[in-house]
């Protein structure tokens, strides 16, 4: 029993984070949901093996979202344009930049994507990067570069070397 008490205290605490992970690996919030619930209900059964779960739920998160990814896409397509909501000049800027960001990072492959997220989101050394994804340093770096090509070419980041 109390066990289950620290798995729901676990997931109470970093519930929001990690939401908002799978909302950076996937691109959508009802997906990302999807991801977060699918990702629990793999660490339940292991939870008193587990050593580190928020380790464990990056891998399986990122691992999970490509393999989604790589399936046929089956998303709904809107048919009218939303209402426009007033807000702010800031906020608008602001939203304008979250969904630049967004739809940048949905142009990337899965593997990219993932190895943007986790290096450059969530902070991960390119050691811990390759671990989680299951490939070499290499391939982190290599993925990354070219990610970040792609978004300097979009207009998202600053041309090299400018900061």
């Amino acid at each position: 029993m109390a066990e289950d008490d620290d798995f729901t205290r676990f997931v109470v605490e970093s519930y929001a984070s990690l939401i908002r992970r799978a909302f950076l690996l996937v691109g959508d919030q009802g997906r990302a949901e999807d991801l977060v619930q699918t990702s629990l209900m793999s660490l339940y059964p292991r939870w008193d093996r587990v050593q580190e779960p928020a380790a464990y739920l990056r891998t399986v998160m990122t691992r999970t979202a490509i393999g989604w990814r790589a399936r046929r896409w089956t998303r709904e397509l809107p048919t009218e344009a939303m209402p426009e909501v007033g807000m702010t000049r800031d906020q608008t800027s602001d939203l304008e930049l979250a969904d630049s960001v967004r739809r940048a990072l949905t142009d990337l492959p899965a593997a990219q994507r993932a190895v943007v997220v986790l290096r450059y989101f969530e902070d991960c050394s390119e050691v811990e990067t390759a671990r989680v994804l299951g490939c070499s340093v290499g391939t982190v770096k290599s993925r990354a570069s070219r990610a970040l090509a792609a978004l300097r070419a979009g207009g998202l980041l600053a041309e090299e070397g400018v900061r």
